[in-house]
C-alpha cells in the first residue's frame, strides 16, 4: 500500500492525494494478483490582493482497479486472463472497462536471500490481445457528451525488478497497446520506481510515470507525466 500527499497554502493553494494498493499470491500452479490506484487534486491559482478570490479547479481525478490470474504451465511460462476498469475525468474518460488474454514468460524470478547474498531479480514479458470500450465524457472546462471509442489489438508488456542492494529496489513496468480496430491508435505507458526500505514493512520511494496516447479525446494533449514521492507499507 502506498500514499502520497501534496498540500500548499498561502498565495496559491494546492491539495493532491494519491494512493495505490496491490496484492499477489503464488501457488504451485497459479498466480493471483490485484492492484488499484486513485488520485484527486484541486488547485487555486495565485491571487492578487484586492481581487475577487479565484475558484479552485480540479487538476486530478482518476482511479482504476485490475484483476489478473495466471495459470503456470512451467515455472517460466504461463497463460493468463486479466480484466479491469479505469477512469480519468481530466482526460474526458468516464470509464474504460477492458479484458485481456495472453501468455507470460518469466525470464528471471529469483528471491532475495541474505545468507546467500542473492538479490531479488524479476523479468516478465507479456504477449496478449486486449479489448476495451472507452466511454467518453468531457467534464472540463464544459460538460459535453463525446462519442465512445473501441480499442482492440495486441498488447506487449514488461516488468523488471532488481535489488540494487539489500534495502534499495529498482522497478520498471512498461506496456504498449496497438489498436487495430476502428481508427489506428497506440497507447504507451511506463512507470519507473526506486524504493528504499526504512524497516521490513516501511519504505520510501520515488516514481516517474509516463502515459502517451496517439489519439486522445478532443482537446486533450497526447502525453501525461507524473513525478511522485511515496510512503509504502508492506503487509
Amino acid at each position: 500500500m502506498g500514499l502520497s500527499l501534496i498540500s500548499l497554502t498561502g498565495n496559491a493553494s494546492t491539495l493532491t492525494v494519491s494512493g495505490l494498493a496491490s496484492a499477489l499470491r503464488k501457488t504451485e500452479h497459479w498466480i493471483y494478483s490485484v492492484k488499484a490506484y486513485g488520485a484527486y487534486g484541486r488547485s487555486r491559482p495565485p491571487q492578487v490582493e484586492g481581487e475577487v478570490e479565484s475558484l479552485s479547479q480540479v487538476v486530478a481525478l482518476n482511479a482504476g482497479v485490475e484483476l489478473r490470474g495466471d495459470r503456470r504451465f512451467t515455472q517460466e511460462i504461463s497463460g493468463y486472463l486479466l480484466s479491469g476498469v479505469d477512469t480519468d475525468h481530466i482526460k474526458s474518460i468516464e470509464a474504460r472497462p477492458y479484458g485481456e488474454a495472453g501468455a507470460s514468460i518469466f525470464w528471471f524470478d529469483t528471491k532475495r536471500d541474505e545468507k546467500a547474498s542473492v538479490r531479488e531479480t524479476v523479468l516478465r514479458t507479456d504477449f496478449a490481445f486486449r479489448y476495451a470500450r472507452e466511454l467518453r465524457f468531457q467534464y472540463y472546462p464544459n460538460r459535453l457528451d463525446l462519442a465512445d471509442v473501441d480499442l482492440g489489438g495486441p498488447r506487449f508488456g514488461a516488468l523488471f525488478r532488481y535489488g540494487v542492494s539489500k534495502d534499495i529496489t529498482f522497478q520498471e513496468e512498461a506496456e504498449i497497446l496497438v489498436s487495430v480496430i476502428s481508427d489506428s491508435r497506440i497507447l504507451f505507458s511506463s512507470q519507473t520506481q526506486v524504493m528504499a526500505n526504512l524497516t521490513d514493512a516501511l519504505a520510501l520511494g520515488v516514481g516517474f510515470l509516463v502515459k502517451s496516447d496517439s489519439a486522445p479525446p478532443p482537446g486533450k494533449v497526447s502525453t501525461d507525466t507524473a513525478l511522485s514521492f511515496n510512503l509504502t507499507v508492506a503487509l
